[in-house]
């Protein structure tokens, strides 16, 4: 039976999807100044070399007719140094001529070698302008080698017939190189013009990367320094309106967080007097127990608002040892009789970070792992330094999570409807995780353990001094 024949892929053969890097790539720089850059070196460079050829093409005629000119006034007092001289002396007259001018009197094929002016313009209509005002028979060759120079035919006619001859001229009698001088002043004149338009590309870029580090800034949670109003208008005016916005940003981000502060504190006090009124009122022990639990996780809930509101504000960065965070936080779980223990801890170099902040994350990843996979479970810590990354691991045995429900867990007030989650809680915990790393320049991932369960996985940079910077 024929097999039906189908397109190759690569992905059949090596399980990766490699079209769609393959489209993204292009030789063409990413950035702004870049591009511009090469735009405007390409039209100079361009500009350059079509002027260099009209100069060329508008020259060549005029220079054509004076080389035309010279080769004539050389031909014409050779001729009549010939005609004129005594027979005698004509050899040493030959002689003379070579020695002096560089000129040399050949009969015609005496020459060997010969190659037509076929490909040089130049001595095309050089040839053409002899053949108008000299002799329409008149031919230019070059040759190489000993013999190397411009060959121009003339004829002399006598009493006993006309007799052909080549005169042979030094190229640089006609040819005129291009002086280095002149090359050396054109890439000077490209090299400035170059030089100029890459300032003026930096001059719009420059302002916009300024922009680009303060938008990062923003959405890390910080407060960076306004930008400076002041250049072209039309900067000025986009600098203006993004100062702008980043006030109104940081004004409600303030807002914000009071209202939280203020909503959370507002609804404790009540909840304490329920509790103290709850003690006072001589119900039976399982009820207590009941109404204590459903306090706590309201408390709970009002504790995450207050974690959530407070993840850029209210601690400032400080050097300290990230190791020692996550012992202390594995140890004070472990006095608790919690499974809570650490495995392989890297020694690491100091760092920038927010104590406060970074144990709060490890605090609610462990507490998400004892209350999915039990407290019967154990819970592994591991600080890891890779490159200059540092990697904290707290892995579990429990139901783990859907890969494609990772994403959508760290946004905040987000659950999932199984025993991973469960209903307890505002659904803050990751995005508390989640937005702490972003904070400090990191990154939150949750990913499948061998053998069954979750790893979260806090990685931040080894220098992560601008990403943590004051707010």
């Amino acid at each position: 039976m024929k097999r039906a024949r189908r397109r190759g892929s690569l992905t059949r053969w090596t399980g990766q999807n490699l079209s769609r890097p393959l489209r993204r790539f292009t030789l063409l720089p990413r950035s702004l100044l870049a591009r511009t850059f090469l735009l405007l070196a390409g039209l100079l460079t361009a500009s350059v070399l079509a002027w260099s050829g009209i100069y060329s093409w508008l020259e060549q005629g005029p220079r054509a007719q004076q080389a035309a000119q010279i080769v004539i006034s050389v031909i014409n007092l050779t001729r009549a140094s010939l005609v004129s001289a005594d027979p005698q002396r004509r050899l040493e007259l030959l002689t003379e001529l070579s020695m002096r001018e560089g000129l040399r009197i050949y009969p015609d094929g005496d020459i060997p070698g010969f190659q037509p002016v076929k490909g040089d313009s130049t001595l095309l209509a050089i040839e053409q302008e002899l053949r108008k005002r000299l002799d329409p028979r008149t031919r230019i060759v070059v040759t190489k080698g000993l013999q190397s120079g411009l060959f121009v035919s003339f004829s002399i006619a006598d009493e006993e017939g006309v007799d052909d001859y080549w005169l042979m001229l030094p190229r640089n009698r006609i040819e005129r190189p291009l002086a280095l001088e002149v090359i050396g002043w054109g890439t000077a004149a490209l090299l400035l013009a170059l030089g100029g338009a890459y300032l003026i590309v930096q001059r719009v870029t420059r302002p916009l990367a300024a922009m680009k580090r303060a938008a990062r800034a923003i959405g890390r949670g910080e407060r960076p320094a306004p930008l400076a109003e002041c250049g072209a208008e039309e900067l000025a005016e986009v600098a203006h309106a993004f100062n702008q916005m980043a006030d109104d940003i940081a004004r409600n981000e303030d807002e914000r967080a009071l209202i939280l502060a203020g909503i959370s504190h507002d609804l404790r006090t009540p909840l304490t007097r329920l509790r103290l009124d709850m003690e006072l009122a001589g119900l039976d022990p399982e009820t207590v127990r009941d109404m204590s639990a459903d306090i706590d996780d309201m408390d709970k809930i009002i504790g995450q608002f207050l974690d959530f509101a407070r993840i850029t504000t209210g601690e400032e960065p400080i050097d300290g040892d990230l190791a020692s965070l996550v012992l202390e936080a594995a140890q004070a779980y472990a006095r608790h009789d919690k499974p809570v223990s650490t495995g392989h801890i890297d020694p690491l170099p100091a760092m920038r970070f927010r104590p406060l902040a970074i144990r709060r994350c490890l605090n609610n990843l462990i507490d998400n792992a004892l209350r999915h996979a039990g407290e019967d479970q154990p819970i592994e810590l591991n600080c890891s330094l890779d490159g200059n990354e540092v990697r904290i691991d707290v892995s579990d045995r429990g139901p783990g999570i859907p890969p494609e429900q990772v994403e959508r867990l760290k946004r905040p007030f987000t659950r999932l409807d199984n025993s991973r989650t469960g209903q307890s809680g505002a659904g803050l915990g990751l995005a508390i995780v989640e937005r702490t790393m972003r904070a400090h320049g990191g990154r939150f991932d949750l990913l499948p353990r061998e053998g069954g369960g979750l790893i979260a996985r806090l990685t931040l940079p080894v220098t992560a001094n601008a990403a943590t910077a004051k707010s």
